[in-house]
């Protein structure tokens, strides 16, 4: 498994995203305050169990990838459970020195730059 990526990139995707979220939800349900949290669960779920990771880390250039050695993107329960303990916060500040966070171990995965699996 490649390295996994720099908390710089990370919070650059996680930015990303949820600027994407919060113009999504503006646009589509005005001021309701959670519906950003929505909009970003769904998107991370989704695009990272069908394209391997949210519209943030893949403009960032960043991966999700199981940490199993398969190859297999993440399903979609798993790529839900590691979404939910995100939008939670404290599972990503809580992490390994390899730099997996809690929403990671969980799930068996772990994010990493798009360079690097090419390279593997």
């Amino acid at each position: 498994m490649p390295p996994t990526a720099s908390w710089p990139r990370r919070i650059a995707a996680l930015f990303v995203d949820w600027f994407a979220c919060s113009l999504a939800a503006r646009l589509i349900f005005g001021d309701a305050l959670w519906a950003p949290l929505g909009i970003f669960v769904l998107e991370v779920t989704v695009f990272t169990a069908l394209i391997g990771g949210s519209f943030g880390q893949l403009v960032t250039g960043l991966r999700v990838v199981r940490v199993d050695g398969s190859g297999q993107p993440m399903n979609l329960l798993g790529s839900l459970i590691r979404s939910l303990l995100i939008a939670i916060v404290i599972p990503p500040l809580i992490f390994r020195p390899d730099g997996r966070g809690l929403h990671d171990l969980a799930v068996g995965s772990a994010a990493v730059r798009s360079a690097d699996l090419r390279r593997a």
